[in-house]
């Protein structure tokens, strides 16, 4: 990883050059966005510092010896020359009269590389023409993992394999998102399609800033040597599959977007034309804090008007991920298709069940099922042919992973899988996955098909169940309730669970977190557009909702006990099954949920919440209190009206507490 003078103003704990306040890179906020892996700057105060706590010892001192690495095959003629020309056109400024030239071949041999012009005249350089416009950019295109290896290994420090097989990697100052960095250009189309204001993760910025932005980091690309390219897919549908191109400064960067987009094969590779979206991803290049709109050195901007991305100042890889699902939310709905932040599963006869849940719900843990197979982690498309996954990979959480408790995860962790910021020892190269020295947001990213009961292709009929979970810690929602249309909606866009104390800094007791849609950070529309849409599938398709609570029970956290996972997996099993449908149901007081009397493997007292309760006084008041944050939460959306009339807001507005 590259470092530069901005960059290590940010890392040093001192004031800015020339006597300049230090502008702060990373800010916490609490604003009801999703932040489920944004995470604080690490803990060292050089990129040396960072390197060494990669490690539990000493730095390496094994030499490295430089070997070939060949490019993918590229197809010959003249989908050779208009493949190159598009990649080329990409990377050109527009201010230049020609872009980098595209090369075959290993960019440390260049006497043995034949130059790939791509225009059919010479252009002689005029005045106007700046030298970085005649500069050689080598484009490694497409390169396979292990091709990816070789350059990460020899050019990227902090770079390294594990024991596993797997290559352990930097993201340099920022362990996880940025998402108050993030910016969507408004235009007059934006102005009136997208989710803008209080509550909305949707921070405006103009057209000519992220053209001075997009400038910006592709002229640092153009400055490079080499950069590295990479066609793919998104959506496994292939109807509805959207063709997206990364451009990248570096190896780990390009391994990471080839694990966890769709890999196209050669064929498709060679008919991939013009991309539909483009990220230009320069993360190792701060942008201009003094540029319009801008509050630091980082900025992640969307113009959904050119379909493109520009990285700006964060080598986080998941902003690429979360970035092209952002634009997914946009693209999505205006073909009426339904964007999803959930895990699906589907069962040996067909039945397939959603799950959505924040961090700590048990999203993934419930959704990966050894009796059934996993269509996808994290995001998914519901269309009039079913549902399928948006991505080809999983990035999955490794703090504190281990073979006993994530077994597939864990065994997932081999040659080809992306590592980041994980520490390790120095000599055997084993990781340890409870050490935090240079952050809690640990991750792996990897291929879907390195889960064994993956479901390939990620496609499935129209789901059967859709399970909110919520892991509440005020232990007063009941372990399972079966919801109406209306209530689906109402804790759909409530997106409700609660942090407790040792998950963040200064949490002492339950704090209710709310994020809509269960993942408001990625969201373009207003969250009741995409709850409508859940609603209208729901009831064409048949589809069940159940609201399951994976927290407390017999008082909040701190007095009561957490619901036992063996408990909560019957009561999966029973949604699957569809035996619980059939059970009897009695509704609860203020939430008026559904709940069952029994649940087979299940003792039927916890059903009912406050029957765990021994202070039913102090139970009333902690359920008032979580009616009464649920009812603020909402405020934020009671004046969004659906459809001609008001007649659906209200009825959402009515399945919520009652008191």
């Amino acid at each position: 990883m590259a470092s530069n003078g901005n960059e290590s103003v940010a890392l040093n704990g001192k004031g800015g050059r020339n006597g300049l306040a230090k502008i702060e890179t990373h800010k916490k906020h609490s604003n009801g966005i999703c932040h489920d892996d944004s995470g604080p700057t690490v803990k060292a105060q050089t990129i040396d510092e960072l390197h060494f706590l990669q490690k539990k010892r000493s730095a390496p001192t094994t030499p490295i010896e430089r070997t070939q690495t060949p490019f993918a095959t590229l197809s010959e003629g003249q989908r050779q020359r208009q493949q190159l020309n598009s990649i080329s056109a990409s990377l050109a400024s527009l201010t230049r009269e020609s872009g980098p030239k595209v090369v075959k071949g290993d960019p440390d041999k260049k006497s043995e590389t034949q130059r790939v012009v791509h225009h059919d005249h010479h252009i002689a350089p005029a005045i106007v023409v700046s030298d970085s416009a005649l500069k050689f950019t080598h484009v490694l295109y497409n390169l396979s993992p292990a091709e990816l290896y070789e350059q990460a290994i020899k050019y990227e420090k902090g770079s390294f394999i594990t024991s596993t097989g797997a290559l352990a990697t930097l993201s340099g100052a920022k362990t996880g998102r940025s998402p108050r960095d993030k910016r969507v250009v408004k235009d007059d189309h934006t102005e009136n399609e997208l989710w803008w204001g209080k509550g909305s993760p949707n921070i405006e910025m103009d057209e000519h800033t992220f053209m001075v932005n997009r400038e910006r980091a592709v002229d640092y690309l153009n400055s490079l040597d080499k950069v590295f390219v990479n066609d793919q897919f998104l959506n496994w549908e292939p109807e509805n599959r959207i063709k997206v191109r990364i451009v990248s400064a570096g190896a780990y960067h390009s391994l990471f977007m080839h694990n966890m987009c769709i890999r196209p094969n050669t064929e498709e590779l060679e008919n991939f034309g013009t991309p539909d979206f483009t990220i230009y991803n320069a993360g190792q290049f701060p942008c201009n804090r003094y540029t319009h709109y801008m509050t630091s050195s980082t900025s992640i901007d969307i113009n959904l008007g050119r379909r493109e991305m520009v990285i700006l100042g964060t080598q986080y890889a998941g902003e690429m991920k979360k970035g092209l699902f952002s634009v997914m939310h946009y693209l999505m709905p205006k073909r009426h298709i339904l964007s999803l932040h959930s895990g699906c599963n589907i069962g040996k006869d067909g039945d397939v069940a959603l799950f959505f849940g924040l961090s700590g719900t048990g999203k993934t843990t419930l959704s990966t099922d050894h009796n059934r197979y996993l269509i996808g982690d994290d995001e998914h498309c519901w269309s009039e042919n079913g549902v399928s996954n948006i991505e080809g990979g999983c990035y999955a959480k490794c703090i504190d992973l281990s073979q006993e408790k994530e077994p597939d995860i864990f065994n997932a962790i081999r040659f080809g899988t992306v590592l980041e910021n994980v520490v390790f020892d120095e000599h055997t190269r084993q990781v340890d996955y409870s050490d935090k020295s240079v952050t809690e947001n640990t991750r792996a990213a990897y291929p879907i098909e390195y889960i064994p009961n993956a479901m390939l292709p990620c496609v499935g009929p129209h789901p059967k169940n859709v399970i909110l979970l919520a892991c509440d810690a005020f232990g007063v929602l009941p372990p399972v309730s079966k919801l109406n249309l209306a209530q689906t909606m109402y804790h759909f866009i409530s997106g409700y669970t609660a942090l407790v104390a040792g998950t963040e800094d200064g949490i002492k007791e339950p704090q209710a977190t709310f994020s809509a849609c269960f993942g408001a950070a990625f969201i373009m529309l207003h969250p009741t557009k995409y709850a409508a849409m859940l609603a209208e599938k729901m009831q064409k398709h048949g589809a069940t909702g159940w609201l399951v609570n994976t927290g407390w029970s017999g008082g909040s956290y701190g007095y009561g006990s957490r619901i036992k996972l063996p408990y909560t997996r019957k009561i999966i099993d029973a949604i699957h099954s569809g035996s619980l449908l059939n059970a009897n149901y009695k509704k609860t007081e203020i939430f008026g949920l559904e709940i069952p009397t029994e649940v087979e493997g299940v003792p039927s007292e916890i059903l009912e919440p406050v029957n765990m309760w021994l202070d039913k006084k102090a139970y009333k008041e902690t359920l008032l209190k979580l009616a009464g944050l649920f009812k603020k939460n909402f405020e934020t959306f009671t004046s969004y009206k659906i459809g001609k009339d008001s007649k659906l807001t209200e009825e959402i507005v009515a399945a919520g507490p009652i008191f």
